[in-house]
């Protein structure tokens, strides 16, 4: 009987590469529970690993040799914005395509089925939060110049003005750019509050090191959905001073889902695995969601899948604490304050 071939398409060099060996072993250990239980439609699953490269088009390619050439039946993606298109292109409703990262909250087509959290639910709360608990008045918005950032941070100035705030500065770097001094400079000249950055990965750890280089940690708060374990983990300690996240997952988290997601996790990888994020967890839970669908429609056609997207299903994931849930529902968000490598809930929402 053939198997169920499942691509996961996920960077593995560039900005977005530090995120692959996580995304991985998450695929994989879904693949792997998935076929501990008789697998999907009784069928084996077999999961291809493709690298979606740097760019746009790089993934359009990659997604296109996987349908055509390895005859995948399905793929997950976990790769940034300014990829999603060509890959949905790519797919073309011949296969479908989970798309899981956090994401701007706006897809071109309607092929694209969703499942991470968008900028509006993670920004709302750390504004409002950043607002009535921190009094935050001045707000710089920087970040990578692609989809992603300008249109989060669109949402965020909507915002800013919302909760009685001032947007002091705004400015974009193309990807790969780790040229900060006139980013910093704005900021210390606006003596902005809060810096809102949106930088992809590298370019995050990138801009965190600068930032707190020029000094601007002990007087500044900043504060991200762009922040997560693996990006803590490239910072130095004294680098992660008034650092804030938001985010529907982070491992610290204590839930019923987690605790089980960590145990599982723990005993495929052993002690000393990638580290677990947002980022990372979305593939196990765009893997299931996958699966889930695939079952309920009782077929591979990519149209019968999309109709069903947005359904409550028996699936796993890291996040929460319901058994059951919605394919690309909402999860609650988490405000947390980066102590050292440790993210620490200040707020659920």
């Amino acid at each position: 009987m053939r198997s169920v071939r499942i691509c996961l398409l996920i960077p593995q060099n560039g900005a977005a590469g530090l995120w692959a060996p996580s995304a991985e072993a998450c695929g994989r250990l879904a693949v792997d529970e998935i076929n501990g239980m008789s697998g999907v439609l009784r069928r084996p699953v077999e999961l291809h690993v493709v690298n979606a490269g740097e760019t746009g088009p790089s993934a359009g390619r990659a997604a296109r040799d996987a349908i055509e050439i390895d005859g995948v039946d399905g793929i997950v993606g976990m790769l940034p914005s300014f990829a999603r298109d060509f890959v949905a292109r790519a797919a073309g409703g011949r296969v479908p395509f989970i798309y899981t990262p956090q994401f701007e909250g706006r897809s071109s087509t309607l092929d694209v089925m969703a499942t991470g959290e968008t900028a509006e639910e993670l920004l709302a709360p750390a504004v409002q939060w950043l607002s009535e608990t921190r009094r935050a008045r001045r707000y710089f918005l920087c970040g990578n110049d692609y989809v992603w950032p300008r249109s989060s941070l669109q949402i965020a100035r909507a915002l800013i003005t919302r909760f009685g705030g001032a947007v002091t500065g705004e400015y974009y770097l193309p990807v790969g750019e780790h040229d900060f001094d006139e980013i910093l400079e704005r900021i210390k000249a606006t003596r902005s509050d809060v810096v809102l950055p949106y930088f992809l990965g590298g370019d995050c750890i990138a801009f965190n090191r600068a930032f707190y280089a020029a000094g601007l940690s002990p007087r500044v708060l900043r504060f991200s959905s762009a922040v997560d374990e693996t990006v803590a983990y490239g910072l130095g300690l004294n680098e992660t001073e008034n650092l804030y996240a938001a985010s529907s997952y982070y491992g610290s988290i204590r839930s019923r889902n987690n605790g089980a997601f960590l145990e599982r996790y723990h005993t495929a990888f052993g002690d000393s695995p990638p580290p677990v994020n947002a980022f990372g967890q979305s593939c196990y839970e765009g893997i299931y969601s996958l699966a889930s669908l695939i079952e309920e429609a009782a077929s591979l056609d990519a149209r019968k899948l999309t109709s069903l997207y947005g359904r409550t299903f028996q699936r796993r994931t890291a996040r929460g604490d319901l058994a059951q849930s919605v394919v690309g529902g909402r999860h609650p968000i988490y405000l947390a304050r980066l102590d050292g490598y440790d993210f620490s809930i200040i707020a659920r929402r």
